[in-house]
């Protein structure tokens, strides 16, 4: 089945960065200027909204490189998964390539194009500032792994590689269970982990410089099915007691 890319983007070039939503948006902004047609006052903008995804990450200064504004990107093809189930720290078994049959982490996560990168494995050397005078000093760089065909998940029962579906328990929650001994796989805690701290429950909030909990968490509206003249009206004690003229229409 073929899915358009770009439809991907807004979800999900994001969901495993831990950065927040504007920051990506803003870096991933790419608008240049064209001058309109007589008369030439001010300029023409045009927002860049189709991406080319590669290894390089949304936020960062190689992702603008390979998408300049005035050039439209390779339409490409990438099957929907919709229910995802690979995360960072989970450990999977590779299928194909040279690196068939060994084990290793998840360390970063490519959901554009359904790609993984496993710590240590399906790795080629790359020379890295390589010229005409100078060879490069070589060093191993990991290669991408499409999930849909190259690794598979470990039951950690056996470790062995396994086929997961999602399942839904008698309390509600949503796990993962591998197809061939029933075992639930949990999520390892390094999918939870962000930038500015470890884990969200490790988080110690600072006064000065954090707005509290408790705060954030206060309601201070409760919507009523009045306009804003009616709620003004009542908190003042305003009653109505005008009466609108008859009108015609002829």
């Amino acid at each position: 089945m073929r899915f358009d890319i770009l439809k991907l983007i807004g979800k999900n070039s994001k969901r495993y960065a831990n950065l927040p939503d504007s920051y990506i948006k803003r870096k991933m902004e790419r608008i240049y200027w064209k001058t309109p047609g007589w008369p030439r006052h001010l300029p023409k903008t045009h927002q860049k909204k189709k991406f080319y995804f590669g290894l390089e990450r949304p936020w960062t200064n190689e992702f603008r490189m390979l998408n300049p504004a005035s050039e439209i990107p390779k339409h490409e093809h990438v099957e929907p998964i919709l229910n995802w189930s690979f995360f960072r720290g989970d450990r999977v078994e590779i299928l194909t390539g040279p690196d068939k049959g060994k084990q290793g982490v998840v360390s970063v996560i490519y959901e554009e194009k359904n790609w993984v990168i496993v710590e240590g494995l399906n790795t080629i050397i790359d020379f890295v500032g390589k010229n005409k005078d100078f060879p490069g000093i070589p060093m191993r760089k990991e290669m991408p792994l499409l999930v849909t065909e190259d690794i598979q998940l470990v039951d950690p029962q056996d470790l062995k590689a396994t086929k997961v579906e999602w399942r839904y328990t008698e309390e509600g929650e949503k796990v993962r269970v591998s197809l061939r001994t029933g075992r639930v796989i949990p999520i390892p805690p390094s999918h939870y982990e962000t930038i500015d701290y470890k884990l969200p429950r490790s988080y110690k909030e600072n006064d000065e410089k954090d707005t509290l909990k408790a705060i954030v968490e206060k309601v201070t509206f409760k919507p009523e099915l009045k306009t804003f003249e009616m709620d003004i009206m009542e908190k003042m004690g305003i009653k109505e007691d005008r009466v609108q003229k008859p009108t015609y229409w002829y």
